[in-house]
């Protein structure tokens, strides 16, 4: 169906399509079955007004329909997926509607983005939506869109969930309390995007988001990338969650661990598991990376501390930095299971566009391809110091299929004194859930020729 203008100039009602690009076929994140939806999108549907009719896709759930005839198709896409993201707009507008791209890639790379578009947003677009949805109506989109300002925490609406398909999403219920992170690590795009700044969003408002989920889902994930960088606020929070009754995960970083008070408030108010980013076994690396706050002599305690309130640990870490040799894949395991690590996100070092690390790598020659859809966090694409390029991609598979092994999921979940946990009622599917997927993943790969 070809897009057909409407005919009233002012308040129109225009047909808005929210779209999220999917993975390629059998990646390694395709082909996991915990998918989780993007909130910005969610926030946006928050912010429009009724008058106009929302629809979404996420191309990881369902294949676009391109004959929907919408008037805006609004995408957001992190840098892997940015190219398709750029093929679904060229085939929109070749069919006559208006495209606005935004999001991290599209706001480090507005000229790029600008090339498959109508109107990119560079940065947040909280309060400058009203003035890009009135643009649009009036058929006058501007090519650029930038707010004067950071987003005032007092003004993010509720996500509006009620655009996700009601099946697909292992978290349908995020959240976001504050927005970005008071640390400046070299490799990390979330200071890139919101310039350092840490905001906290009113409690009240919070809370009542919370009374207006659904509970179908069951857990509640907090997608702040640090939820207790602002002590007053997240114990006003968590005063507020107790009487909840929630299920609930969140972010936050290691120091979290030498704060027995607060763990065990977070654990009152229903906290089952905490995302840390421990980076690197190196304290040589943790360096580099400016992440000076990471103490890698407290990482163990650490874990064994949260673990007993009773609360999971998913830890981050990244492969590959300047001081990794090829022995660091099997000195992760041996930490994962002393530890008893619940769950683990494993990625290759990544140099997204926007960051330290990748103008570092760039001015030191070492970037190896800047086809960004290779920048998935599990393909090489830059040349390492301690290891060859192949030793990096085949030490990235061995670490994930050992970590994500039926083996090392019984050794860690089941032992003795792990069995109390309450944790494990969304770490055990989501250990047994990757087991398949790696391997899957792992035969459909395709390495940069530098790598096979």
């Amino acid at each position: 169906m070809a897009h057909q203008p409407l005919s009233s100039p002012r308040d129109r009602t225009m047909h808005i399509l929210f779209v999220v690009p999917g993975w390629p076929r059998d990646s390694f994140w395709d082909v996991l079955c915990f998918k989780f939806p993007p909130l910005a999108l969610a926030t946006l549907a928050g912010l429009t007004p009724r008058r106009h009719r929302l629809s979404y896709v996420d191309e990881s759930l369902a294949p676009v329909d391109f004959d929907l005839g919408p008037d805006l198709v609004v995408i957001s896409a992190m840098t892997p997926l940015a190219p398709r993201g750029y093929e679904i707009a060229d085939a929109f507008r070749a069919r006559g509607a208006k495209v606005v791209i935004g999001g991290i890639h599209a706001s480090n790379l507005p000229e790029e983005a600008g090339r498959h578009a109508d109107a990119v947003v560079v940065g947040e677009a909280d309060e400058i939506w009203p003035e890009i949805l009135a643009d649009a109506e009036r058929g006058r989109l501007k090519p650029l869109y930038r707010q004067a300002a950071y987003t005032r925490m007092d003004r993010v609406p509720a996500a509006d969930r009620g655009i996700y398909p009601r099946k697909g999403y292992f978290f349908e219920n995020m959240i976001q309390t504050t927005r970005g992170c008071p640390y400046r690590c070299e490799f990390c795009t979330v200071t890139a995007f919101f310039g350092g700044t840490y905001r906290c969003r009113p409690v009240e408002r919070i809370l009542e988001e919370v009374a207006a989920l659904r509970r179908a889902p069951g857990y509640v994930f907090f997608c702040d990338d640090n939820l207790i960088a602002r002590r007053d606020h997240v114990l006003r929070l968590l005063d507020g969650l107790r009487g909840h009754r929630l299920r609930w995960v969140c972010q936050a970083p290691v120091t979290l661990a030498k704060d027995d008070d607060l763990l065990r408030r977070m654990a009152e108010a229903g906290c089952h598991g905490v995302f840390i980013g421990f980076e690197s076994l190196r304290p040589e690396n943790i360096e580099v990376m400016g992440k000076r706050h990471n103490k890698v002599e407290f990482y163990e305690e650490a874990v064994h501390r949260i673990h007993d309130h009773g609360i999971g640990v998913h830890g981050s870490f990244v492969f590959g930095y300047d001081h990794d040799t090829p022995a660091v894949f099997d000195q992760f395991l041996d930490f994962a299971h002393r530890t008893a690590l619940d769950g683990a996100f494993l990625p290759v070092l990544t140099p997204f566009p926007g960051t330290r690390i990748h103008r570092r790598l760039k001015a030191e020659g070492r970037i190896l391809t800047e086809d960004w859809r290779r920048y998935d966090m599990a393909t090489v694409v830059y040349r390492p110091r301690g290891m060859s390029v192949a030793e990096l991609q085949e030490g990235f598979w061995k670490v994930n299929a050992g970590f994500y092994s039926l083996g090392s999921t019984l050794r860690r979940l089941f032992r003795p004194s792990g069995l109390r946990r309450r944790s494990h009622i969304i770490f055990m599917p989501m250990n047994f859930g990757h087991i398949p997927a790696v391997r899957k993943a792992r035969r459909a790969f395709t390495p940069t020729p530098e790598a096979a």
